[in-house]
């Protein structure tokens, strides 16, 4: 086997590969020889190397007149026998297949034997699809990383393109079979009866979603109008967009998680671990005591003239006190509008005058791994501006976090703010429950948006507490004595959906955990697991990245023994990372349920269900019951079978969201208007042969960082916020930890000078304005912008330039100084 060198890493490679327009992008396999590959597609085409080769070089030769056409874009395509060196073809060589651009990712597995599998396309600005193919406008390759990830598979060389993504897999090892063992207890044990029910969920969903409502406990029953419990029109052009589930029942959420449980019984079973950011500072919260807790919030928020309909921002690390706030608020009827707290005052503040609380729920500060974040003086920036801008809040409730900061240390308004400690003790542990519609609201939680303004996403009570139960129990197998983790904040929808509601519906044991995985040490999360028998883990791509990179050791010095589950959540995982996770972490014994599923969406869309059917590393696999997924061209016509394009819902699913908070216009025009007929969740997607669905990630101008969604334009408005920036574009790049990096381009006020100092205020500004997950990670001094004559920036030049891929920039004629392009090609490394 020949060790070949890319330019990047120096591996043996022996990748048996090729693709031909011929198989429509499906898996297929050639055999080799005399270090050639022969295709069995009979179109005579030959290709590539294997095994066998000694050469480093790729070689082919096509008929000119083949119906398969294989090329490579650095060689000349008038002829018809072409070589490329595995260095060329890694650093920025691409296959077109008729107008399909084939953007390779060599995996390295335990065995040397792979196929090509068309993974899923993400459409950017050039791309559209026309019956599940690109048209010509996007026929060129976008190879935007060529990167390294070590860890148990040495090298996986990503190629990801806003026109496709493709994998090199194993292919004798691509589905993953649950064991006999976990099938024997499963809640959903066969193919069959996954099947039965989501024909049964879509063929009737409204006796399918009444007959799950009905486990609950309902003050009220909700209204029946001709056998329909749910209203939607999901059709822009049939009038106002629309979604109800149950309208009429009376119901509250809080009472659901605690109440029920208490009165049967388990107020002495354990509701929460909590664990602390340092190692030794932990507690156990019972069922019991957690509905105390609860009430005794509840009963202040009333004092405080808190009523139902009323909005309460909630800004707080992950202590016990984040959830309880969040269920005294629904046990009141109250909206709850969790921030995570890392964001800047000024996102707070944008977010208080939005929704105008009347009381603010913060902590006076919390150490995330070594680092200290004062929230408390966030917290007053914002709250000075939001007085000055015209809403001034009444009450500041702070939580005396004094692991983190002493409470003489932290600043003080005295007419305003009030110590947790000092409130809530004393108030009654018994609360009155409002009951209260399943239409009315429950939380808000605002997520980024390519305009600029966050958006504020607005759930209601009763279809998204049967929804998120739902889910939960079936993605994750759930049965009584589980131990579960959920590693996400409270400030996201994960923390709402997957840590406080879904588990405590299902009367779950949860562990909630302060700090960050990898401290003190990147064994953290396991010795947790260990420590509290931890049967059901649920994580981001990002975390396990992170840990991949750590090695193998910190995993396996630990137990893990418990693990029977494992989760993932917040982008579409990698084939090497989830196959990491599957062997490493989970022993090649636990299922993975990799999830997708939106803010918007309020609960898992598609997902795996653990026992019913084998898994595809990097796969989402089916939809979960009652969710209708359709894949559209660029026209919006639906496509059958295996395809590619944009990722819509055709149906409405009990928790979708209702509205954008005080912006029903704009929810129409953002999720209804792109494609008549259909929820669109902007992303781009690929259903395979065997209709699994691979997501490929955000087609719009939202950069997806480690899980969190930031709008370009906010980046944009942060950079251009310092004095000294006249204009600044932002565009995403392939990041090998956090999965997207931020890559600004910037243009400084007219005779000032680059300057690393600059530089680093600049990133400062945007860590101020948003929050340090918003940093940029390259900054790229920009004498001016490529634009249209029109004044468009092009955008897909610059993710061209931030990918490297100089020599696939394309016909820049049409720009208004193509000249510009020259310049940003010159300062890139500087």
């Amino acid at each position: 086997m020949s060790t070949l060198s890319s330019g990047v890493s120096s591996f043996p490679i022996c990748p048996s590969l090729f693709l031909c327009s011929s198989t429509r992008g499906r898996s297929n396999r050639g055999s080799c020889s005399r270090g050639r590959l022969t295709s069995s597609c009979g179109s005579g085409c030959t290709g590539l190397v294997n095994d066998k080769c000694d050469s480093s070089s790729v070689s082919w030769s096509t008929p000119s007149s083949s119906s398969c056409r294989v090329s490579p874009t650095a060689a000349s395509s008038s002829s018809s026998s072409s070589s490329l060196s595995i260095g060329e073809f890694l650093s920025g060589g691409s296959f077109l297949s008729g107008s399909r651009s084939l953007q390779c990712a060599l995996i390295r597995r335990r065995r040397w034997d792979f196929s090509v599998r068309f993974m899923a396309p993400t459409p950017g600005q050039e791309a559209g699809f026309q019956n599940g193919r690109l048209h010509s406008a996007a026929s060129k390759a976008d190879l935007t990383k060529v990167q390294e990830v070590d860890a148990h598979f040495q090298h996986e060389i990503h190629a990801v393109s806003s026109a496709g993504q493709y994998v090199v897999e194993d292919a004798e090892h691509t589905l993953i079979e649950p064991s006999d063992e976990f099938r024997r207890t499963a809640l959903i044990p066969s193919r069959e009866k996954y099947d039965a029910l989501y024909r049964e969920s879509v063929k009737d969903p409204d006796a399918f979603w009444s007959r799950i409502a009905a486990e609950f406990y309902w003050k009220e029953k909700w209204e029946v109008n001709d056998g329909k419990v749910h209203i939607e029109n999901f059709d822009i052009r049939k009038g106002p967009i629309k979604v109800e589930w149950f309208k009429g029942g009376k119901t509250n959420i809080c009472y659901n998680a605690l109440d029920r449980h208490v009165e049967a019984g388990r107020a002495s079973d354990i509701a929460m671990y909590w664990e602390g950011n340092e190692p030794g500072y932990d507690s156990t919260v019972t069922f019991g005591k957690l509905l105390e807790l609860v009430c005794q919030v509840a009963n202040y928020l009333r004092s405080v003239g808190v009523n139902k309909g009323d909005a309460v921002v909630i800004y707080m690390p992950m202590l016990v006190e984040l959830p309880v706030a969040m269920l005294a608020c629904a046990r009141i009827g109250a909206i709850h509008s969790v921030v995570f707290a890392g964001f800047s005052a000024d996102s707070l503040a944008q977010r208080i005058l939005d929704c105008k609380p009347k009381v603010v729920l913060t902590a006076n500060g919390v150490m995330r791994g070594a680092k200290l974040i004062n929230l408390k003086s966030i917290v007053d920036s914002a709250l000075a501006q939001s007085k000055e801008q015209g809403h001034a809040v009444e009450t500041c409730v702070v939580y005396a976090n004094e692991v983190a900061t002493k409470k003489e240390q932290t600043a003080w308004v005295g007419e305003r703010d009030v110590w947790w400690q000092d409130v809530i003790p004393r108030q009654a542990s018994k609360s009155e429950v409002e009951w209260v519609d399943a239409e009315d609201p429950l939380f808000l939680l605002y997520t980024s948006g390519s305009t600029g303004k966050p958006k504020g996403v607005l759930h209601t009570t009763g279809g998204y507490m049967v929804y998120t139960a739902t889910t939960f129990k079936h993605a994750f197998d759930y049965q009584p004595g589980d131990i579960y983790w959920c590693t996400a904040d409270c400030g996201w929808i994960t923390g709402h959906s997957y840590l406080t509601y879904g588990p405590l519906l299902n009367g779950a044991t949860v562990v909630n955990f302060e700090g960050v995985p990898t401290y003190p040490d990147a064994g953290r999360c396991w010795e947790i697991v260990d420590k509290y028998k931890v049967t059901i883990f649920y994580t981001a791509p990002t975390a396990i990245r992170s840990l991949m990179r750590a090695g193998d050791e910190p995993v396996k010095k630990h137990s893990r023994a418990s693990l029977r589950m494992l989760g993932s959540v917040g982008e579409p995982i990698n084939p090497a990372a989830w196959k990491w996770y599957y062997e490493v972490v989970g022993d090649s014994r636990c299922p993975i349920s990799d999830t997708w599923w939106q803010t918007e969406t309020g609960g898992f869309m598609i997902t795996p269900v653990p026992g019913a059917f084998p898994l595809k590393p990097g796969s989402a696999t089916f939809p979960f019951f009652g969710v209708q997924p359709a894949i559209v061209d660029e026209n919006g016509n639906e496509l059958e079978g295996e395809c590619s394009g944009y990722l819509c819902i055709k149906a409405s699913w009990p928790s979708a969201f209702r509205t954008l908070y005080g912006d029903h216009a704009r929810y129409e025009t953002t999720y209804f208007a792109p494609f008549k007929g259909f929820y669109f969740s902007g992303d781009g997607c690929h259903r395979d042969k065997d209709g699994y669905y691979w997501l490929t990630g955000r087609v719009d101008d939202v950069i997806n960082v480690s899980g969190h969604r930031i709008g370009s334009a906010e980046v944009e408005s942060a950079l251009v916020l310092h004095h000294q920036c006249a204009e600044a574009a932002v565009v995403g790049y392939d990041h090998d930890v956090k999965g997207q990096g931020i890559y600004a381009f910037v243009t400084l006020v007219e005779g000032v000078e680059y300057s690393e100092e600059l530089r680093k205020a600049l990133i400062a500004k945007v860590r101020y304005q948003i929050g340090p997950f918003a940093a940029p990670d390259i900054i790229h001094w920009a004498p001016g912008l490529p634009k249209t004559r029109s004044g468009k920036i092009m955008r897909r030049i610059l993710r061209k330039i931030a990918a490297n891929q100089i020599d696939e920039l394309g016909d820049v004629s049409t720009l208004a100084d193509p000249g510009v392009v020259e310049q940003l090609i010159e300062l890139k490394h500087k």
